[in-house]
């Protein structure tokens, strides 16, 4: 956009003014275009700031201000940012940087070369930056007002109480439902195909569907089976029928809720239930979905499967209703970190906080799948030496082991998580390259309306929250968190 060593100088008052001060604007986190706004230009006209030479990840503009305070935010590669190592409040325009300028201090930082360096200019340029006592200023992390939170649940919590499980329903789609007699190899390949992590399972004897097949089921199965042997006995997967891999995992594994109550049956819902209930039903029986089952008959026999409603849609149906009227719901617009929801790495001294579950590419994927199963978790963040995110491995992930029978072939203590990724990616995608679309990423100081429309796509459970530039990750936040939050 610029040529590089050039500066973005901006006239914002009378030509020839001699009360305007220069002032320099700096985005130190890199961006292919980077554009600046403020009050100073009324908000209305976005200012293009150009890369600093030998920095290519700085940014700088300067503009020649009238003495006062002054709000600003950065328009990067289209999305609304702030920096939050300056000082920053909360605006008409959401989380804004303040600024004061005055006529007896030079308010043009240094130039940026690749001989000084970035990093020393940026603290310079901090203390430069300042706000009026008289101006609302952050010394602390912001917390979002507690009245705020409050208000924002209760309206939440009045639109799923409107709301029915129809809401949920798609104009058109399929369902696709697994006989429990079914071998366990086929189901298995089935979802693989498919494309699908999870399936209702129907009990074509008693007519009725009986619960739910996932990926968690093959992670158990695989992991008991090697216990027994050195590899994956096919014919076991091929004997093995889907109902008796139950009544085993119902010997071996006792569910509890999160109080330790057992949990019994299959969680299910009506299509008059109200999307408060479902989400309730789906956060109380620990599962990522839950069937819509309608029968016209008193006695519910005939059961049809119109479904599957997932906290997912709960939330796509709420960011739709609210993403237009923000207003509504004053948590919206505020940081993730202001918010009381979420995993993070603990800070130094904390004793408080739990550390965040990371894997390395090289692990093994036997301990891939133990701390699935051990956390609780739908995912773990693949990390390099560094703590940056480089991918992700899923539960649903373990279906890839279904391509060309790979199951039958390997022992989990010897196959890495890279190499189980690598499975389930074309080889024109080889590992290496960053996948956006598994890694839902955001920063920590975007707000929770950005993270809950990542969530709100169909197969995302979890955002990692990571370090501008680096990737290093600093949270996750989930779906279930999202929820539990909301819903108080």
């Amino acid at each position: 956009m610029f040529a590089p060593g050039t500066e973005s100088t901006h006239e914002l008052g009378r030509v020839g003014d001699a009360a305007l001060i220069p002032t320099r604007f700096v985005w130190p986190y890199g961006g292919k275009r980077v554009f600046l706004t403020g009050s100073f230009t009324r908000w209305s006209e976005h200012l293009p700031m150009s890369p600093v030479e030998g920095c290519p990840t700085v940014f700088q503009a300067i503009c020649r201000l009238h003495p006062g305070v002054h709000q600003y935010k950065f328009f990067v590669d289209g999305e609304w940012r702030h920096d939050e190592r300056q000082p920053f409040v909360m605006g008409n325009y959401g989380i804004v940087n303040t600024l004061i300028v005055t006529s007896d201090v030079e308010q043009v930082g240094p130039t940026f070369s690749s001989s000084t360096g970035a990093s020393n200019n940026s603290s310079r340029m901090i203390t430069q930056m300042d706000v009026d006592n008289d101006f609302p200023r952050l010394d602390g992390p912001f917390r979002a007002p507690e009245n705020d939170i409050l208000i924002s649940r209760r309206r939440v919590c009045e639109f799923l109480s409107q709301k029915t499980a129809y809401d949920l329903l798609p104009d058109s789609g399929k369902v696709i439902a697994l006989d429990v007699n079914l071998p366990v190899k086929q189901s298995f390949h089935i979802l693989h195909e498919q494309g699908i992590p999870v399936a209702p399972l129907w009990d074509s004897y008693n007519g009725r569907f009986v619960g739910i097949l996932s990926p968690l089921d093959f992670i158990l199965i695989l992991r008991e089976l090697e216990a027994h042997g050195p590899n994956v006995p096919e014919e076991e997967l091929e004997t093995h029928t889907i109902s008796a891999w139950k009544d085993r995992k119902q010997q071996l594994y006792r569910r509890t809720d999160r109080l330790g109550r057992p949990l019994q049956g299959l969680a299910q819902a009506s299509p008059y239930d109200s999307l408060k209930d479902v989400a309730v039903k789906i956060l109380q029986n620990e599962v990522s979905m839950v069937p819509i089952v309608h029968s016209s008959s008193d006695d519910g026999s005939f059961p049809q499967l119109l479904h599957l409603a997932s906290l997912s849609g709960i939330l796509k149906c709420i960011c739709r209703y609210f993403r237009h009227s923000a207003s509504v719901l004053p948590v919206l617009q505020m940081p993730v970190t202001s918010i009381p929801l979420g995993s993070w790495v603990p800070s130094i001294g904390d004793r408080n906080s739990r550390s965040i579950a990371m894997l390395r590419p090289n692990a093994s994927l036997s301990s891939a799948l133990s701390l699935l199963v051990q956390a609780g978790v739908s995912s773990i963040p693949i990390v390099d030496e560094n703590d940056s995110l480089v991918d992700t491995y899923s539960r649903s992930d373990i279906t890839a082991l279904a391509k060309d029978k790979v199951y039958a072939h390997i022992r989990l203590d010897e196959m890495s998580v890279q190499q189980a990724l690598q499975l389930g990616q074309d080889a024109s995608s080889p590992y290496g390259l960053f996948n956006e679309q598994r890694c839902q990423m955001c920063l920590r100081t975007d707000s929770l309306l950005k993270v809950m429309e990542r969530l709100a796509n169909p197969g995302v459970r979890r955002v990692f929250i990571v370090e501008a530039g680096t990737k290093r990750v600093e949270g996750i936040i989930s779906l279930g968190d999202i929820f539990r939050f909301l819903m108080g």
